[in-house]
């Protein structure tokens, strides 16, 4: 018998409803902060390099836990465990919003991200045990949009909240949908029992090495950029580390009986091929949500809320689009759906490439609109196709996997971002240099301009050298947005690889 013939079809879809609003809120936070973080530094008198570990901290704690949920979910049965999630999630939220110094502040996001992590795959879990055939697609086309739509949201809410309110609302807003969360879940998600016996028999040096191995890989991709890799000796030291203890991660997980996590999943064709996929999805993802506020606070000088407005678009176009893929999952095989969002995607990138310094949210408009659409379109079909055709029994296990690959995804593409916005810029501004010669009449007409005087000379030169390292950032946002084309590009066309898939037979019941 399945473990939710109990609930009525409304109870079913109430309980994945709760379930899908507590991982809402874990992923928005986040980016929620991202256009905010110098108020928040401004709020608790710190500089620009501890405000940045607000962000990093919630990350690196996040990716740790989301690949040892499966486990977790079989110790403590999955309402349990994304009920404690949601409690301490609320609770730590409500810590960041009081923190009265930056060290606190980081501590609570740590702690954020932790428990907040759990949340996320749990999701995906469930809605393949709860629902079939066509409300399973329809359930992962929710899943899909959340998982794209939050991230993308999180910078437009958080401008907005700190423009009108004060930096503390953006995680007192969790307060109301943890608290409910927290009550609603436990309620209705029955759909296996825990398992205490477990943690004596756990993979705990499975788990200690995928701790060290994710922090250490986090941390060298966060900070990497800023002080420019392996030259730093503190970032030599966590890239070993996580070099090492990331193939002693894989050996184990390959070798034990019941590693915390099983990468002999990985065997399976259409697995992997969705793991990659959404790693690629991650990089688009995140890395977009990265450049496109920086270039707007950056070059255009934009206000948090002014930045949150101008890529407000790519979540309109998206929720817009939500109904043509429910329309069309049930109608067209969902591996061309896939390779459509990606070509999507693809295309917004080469609408990106030529951005110049006075782009607007009008020139913005379609290069976002297709990458919203694009989301809707490839994330969706990705995990129908990586995940509806596995047995429940291993789907907590194999969706923790292809959760972590979207945010390793994002984290290096960030990090490849951020370096090509620093390595980058500074060779296009010795290229445009190299043509501010006695040569070039445009320049030497601005000159003759201005007078003879030694100050008016320092105030053009100063203002030559701003116009040109104005647009040797802009160039620079460019290149980024290229590479992230050309890896849609090789994920378009590795679509057909895929296998379609087949749902597994019989009821759920094997979910125990």
């Amino acid at each position: 018998m399945s473990p939710v013939a109990h609930l009525s079809p409304g109870q079913k879809v109430f309980a994945f409803a709760s379930m899908c609003l507590g991982m809402f809120i874990a992923l928005l936070d986040i980016q929620i902060v991202s256009a905010s973080l110098r108020d928040i530094g401004g709020g608790l008198s710190a500089g620009a390099d501890d405000v940045a570990w607000i962000q990093t901290a919630y990350l690196i704690a996040e990716i740790v836990v989301i690949p040892l949920s499966g486990w977790l979910s079989r110790v403590f049965s999955t309402r349990w465990l994304f009920a404690a999630s949601a409690a301490g999630f609320t609770i730590t939220s409500l810590l960041c919003g009081a923190a009265w110094d930056i060290q606190s502040m980081i501590v609570f996001r740590a702690a954020q991200g932790f428990l907040g992590g759990s949340m996320i795959p749990t999701v995906f879990t469930t809605a393949f045990v709860f629902f079939e055939g066509k409300q399973r697609v329809i359930a992962a086309a929710t899943i899909g949009a959340i998982a794209s739509l939050a991230p993308t949201l999180g910078p437009t809410l958080g401008g907005w909240i700190t423009d009108h309110y004060s930096w503390h609302w953006l995680f007192f807003i969790n307060l109301v949908p943890g608290v409910f969360v927290a009550i609603a879940v436990p309620l209705l998600v029955k759909i296996d029992e825990p398992d205490l016996s477990l943690l004596k028999s756990g993979d705990w040096a499975g788990i200690a090495l995928i701790a060290v191995f994710l922090g250490c890989l986090e941390y060298t991709l966060e900070e990497g950029p800023r002080w420019n890799w392996l030259e730093d000796s503190t970032i030599r030291t966590t890239a070993w580390v996580s070099l090492v203890a990331g193939v002693l991660f894989v050996w184990r997980g390959l070798t034990a009986e019941h590693p915390v996590v099983d990468l002999r999943a990985l065997k399976d064709r259409n697995f992997a091929l969705g793991c990659f996929f959404s790693f690629v999805t991650g990089i688009g993802l995140f890395a977009t949500i990265y450049l496109t506020p920086l270039f707007l606070g950056r070059v255009e000088g934009y206000s948090a809320f002014q930045i949150g407005k101008a890529v407000f678009s790519t979540g309109v176009f998206q929720i817009l689009s939500i109904p043509v893929y429910a329309f069309l999952a049930n109608r067209v095989d969902l591996r061309w759906l896939l390779m459509l969002g990606l070509a999507l995607f693809t295309a917004s990138m080469i609408e990106f490439m030529p951005i110049t310094h006075d782009w607007s949210s009008t020139e913005l408009l379609l290069p976002q609109a297709l990458r919203g659409i694009g989301q809707q379109m490839a994330v969706p079909p990705t995990v129908t196709l990586t995940l509806g055709g596995l047995a429940p029994a291993r789907l907590r296990f194999a969706s923790g996997l292809f959760n972590l690959m979207r945010n390793l995804g994002g984290a290096m593409g960030i990090a490849a971002c951020a370096t090509i916005l620093n390595d980058r810029a500074n060779l296009h501004f010795y290229r445009l240099a190299e043509h501010l010669t006695p040569a070039n009449e445009a320049m030497n007409s601005h000159w003759s301009d201005l007078s003879g005087a030694t100050e008016a000379s320092s105030a053009a030169l100063r203002q030559l050298w701003q116009l040109t390292f104005r647009e040797a950032q802009t160039l620079t946002y460019a290149d980024a947005f290229f590479c992230i084309m050309l890896c849609f590009a090789v994920a378009t066309v590795m679509v057909p690889l895929m296998r379609k898939v087949q749902p597994p037979t019989g009821p759920s019941a094997d979910a125990h």
